[in-house]
């Protein structure tokens, strides 16, 4: 327990007993432990009700082991079944889900600051071989790990029969789950069948070996996953809302060319991983075709990822945004379009606003005097010739078919073609203001003014257009 450090003094500890055996001598072994380690124990049992009476016998169980030792019991009861039926999941993973909530709830609630689970070698073993078993890497192999954030698992190197004969010599009952006889599930037949012949006919330490097989998977792994992630810093750009990887970057792992394949993959899914909103795991497919739009994908490409994610292929990089929060726009005003008059500042007014809501930006239009305060809109705004434009001037997004001629081009070209050649992503050009004058477009955000429309040396009022940030 010192050793991995476990446990600190001071710590409140939830056992988390179900009412078998590995569980019940956990208890009973941190009860012996608990002035040593400095440690304030309580017991949490989550009642799955899978099992009718029999699940209802083994909260009653812990219920009176809690009271016996005068422990802060904690309880939590879930339809397990008719919320896997329900979300058409795996009963068991729906378990494991429910199970982990009710410990994470006792940590955020201050119950406990850690919470003990009863995971043993034997446990360790069936887990690895089961990974193997679905088609696993090295993450897989190292199975069940000791500390999981605030789940600690001290006993992962005893053996399940070691916990009985500890228990019987303490005169310490249990509950017999009668479904871990149950030889239709995998985990059951790894267990009951798999195990004891490997045993028997093969290696009769098959058990411990596989638990030491997880602990050297879990270092390597470790350095692995250090040296990924360093990798990952410097070539990764992290925004608010996305994350952008060069494609150079992700086919040659910077400093370790020869490894870039393995290297990158894993920077792949630890990006996933960070990013995504839900549930969702990355296979090897996914990863393929990953590399296929890195390699091969055409400009704008996108592809749907596990977890609510999309990577797109912009240009040389590609970006990863959470489809939850990036939805595709939605070709209705009120969303990414808008569409606002502007009264144009006249004489009694030098200035008028446009806040739009939907990009948390408010523009500014200001007159000025041409060319007398001419050095001070260099770095403030685009400016136009005021005596240019019409009454009718209109605030709006962009749409398909705009065209543009913007200072220094002889001719108009779409507008989607230029901010292109600006490397404007399409979900950053989702929105993207722009200005009309009687229904011809004057400015664009990031582009010079219209050529015709721009200020000279012979304008004499100029209208400024800014833009900056709003809370709204």
């Amino acid at each position: 327990m010192r050793a991995q450090q476990f446990v600190q003094t001071g710590d409140r500890v939830a056992v988390a007993v179900s009412g078998g055996a590995d569980s019940v001598a956990l208890l009973v072994l941190l009860l012996e432990l608990r002035q040593k380690l400095g440690v304030i124990l309580i017991v949490a049992h989550f009642n799955h009700q899978l099992r009718g009476r029999a699940s209802d016998t083994d909260e009653k169980f812990v219920a009176k082991l809690a009271a016996k030792y005068q422990l802060d019991f904690h309880v939590a009861r879930a339809d397990i079944a008719a919320t896997a039926k329900r979300n058409k999941a795996n009963v068991e993973d729906t378990a494991r889900r429910a199970r982990y909530a009710f410990f994470g709830n006792l940590i955020s609630a201050e119950h406990a600051s850690k919470v003990a689970v009863a995971h043993t070698a034997d446990d360790q073993a069936e887990t690895v071989l089961a990974h193997i078993f679905r088609g696993t890497g090295l993450a897989g192999l190292g199975g069940i790990h000791p500390i999981a954030g605030h789940v600690v698992r001290p006993l992962l190197c005893f053996r399940r029969g070691d916990l009985r004969t500890y228990l019987r010599a303490r005169k310490q009952s249990w509950c017999e789950d009668a479904t871990n006889r149950d030889t239709a599930k995998t985990r059951a037949r790894i267990r009951k069948k798999l195990i004891p012949l490997l045993e028997k006919d093969f290696q009769p330490a098959v058990v411990e070996h596989l638990a030491n097989l997880a602990h050297l998977a879990r270092k390597d792994e470790n350095l692995l996953e250090e040296i990924s992630r360093a990798g990952s810093a410097a070539v990764v750009t992290k925004a608010s809302d996305s994350v952008r990887l060069g494609v150079d970057d992700l086919l040659s792992f910077p400093g370790f060319q020869a490894h870039a394949a393995a290297l990158s993959k894993r920077m792949l899914r630890n990006i996933i991983e960070d990013l995504k909103p839900h549930a969702g795991q990355l296979n090897v497919q996914h990863v393929r075709s990953i590399f296929d739009l890195a390699e091969r994908g055409e400009n704008g490409k996108s592809l749907p990822l596990p977890g609510g994610i999309e990577v797109r292929r912009e240009n040389d990089a590609l970006v990863f945004r959470a489809l939850s929060k990036f939805a595709a726009p939605k070709r209705s005003l009120g969303a990414t379009e808008y569409d606002y008059s502007v009264d144009l500042p006249g004489k009694t007014s030098r200035e008028t606003t446009v806040q739009i809501p939907c990009l948390a930006r408010l523009f500014r239009f200001t007159v000025i005097d041409w060319p007398a305060q001419r050095r001070e809109t260099s770095i403030t705004g685009s400016v136009l010739d005021r005596d240019a434009l019409q009454d009718a001037v209109v605030l709006r997004s962009w749409r398909p078919g705009d065209t543009f001629r913007p200072g220094g081009h002889r001719n108009a070209h779409k507008l989607k073609r230029l901010l292109n050649r600006q490397r404007v992503s399409s979900w950053d050009r989702d929105g993207w203001p722009v200005v009309t004058s009687g229904g011809v477009l004057v400015w664009a955000r990031g582009l010079p003014v219209a050529a015709e429309f721009a200020a000279t040396e012979r304008t004499r009022t100029a209208l400024l257009i800014a833009e900056e940030k709003f809370r709204e």
